[in-house]
């Protein structure tokens, strides 16, 4: 049996955060002491990992219950899991999107700092030194 203690530096969790998972119920299998101390069985383990990767997937605790709750049921809740896992798993292929092209655009930037620092090209990063955009012409093509 381990205690929050254990189980957090076990998973990379806070104390809080096992805490605050347990007592939203996603966590079936929790137990507790005498002195009504959390204590963490092997499965208890197994329920938290998975709920750390769904939250860690961007998965609210409110899905994250339903989850839990409709695994409880057994297997005659397998398609609505399913489904809520696949749900999920496109969230996490959009964000994934969304961090390569972050990855991208910071991989340029650093290239073309490096092109500066080695004197390839003019350092024109500064905004201070850019040209000033003229915003009547802006709003005139805007409008016209």
């Amino acid at each position: 049996m381990y205690t929050v203690k254990e189980v957090s530096k076990l998973l990379g969790l806070t104390n809080h955060a096992v805490r605050f998972y347990t007592d939203k119920g996603l966590v079936p299998t929790l137990q507790r002491d005498k002195n009504n101390n959390r204590l963490f069985d092997d499965e208890a383990i197994n329920w938290l990992t998975g709920v750390k990767h769904l939250k860690q997937s961007g998965m609210s605790v409110e899905d994250i219950k339903r989850y839990v709750d409709l695994c409880l049921e057994g297997r005659s809740t397998m398609q609505e899991r399913y489904e809520i896992i696949m749900k999920q798993q496109e969230i996490a292929l959009s964000q994934l999107e969304e961090a390569e092209q972050r990855a991208e655009y910071m991989k340029n930037k650093a290239s073309h700092y490096l092109k500066i620092i080695n004197g390839n090209i003019p350092d024109d990063t500064n905004p201070g030194d850019w040209e000033p955009v003229n915003n009547e012409s802006a709003l005139t093509e805007q409008t016209g």
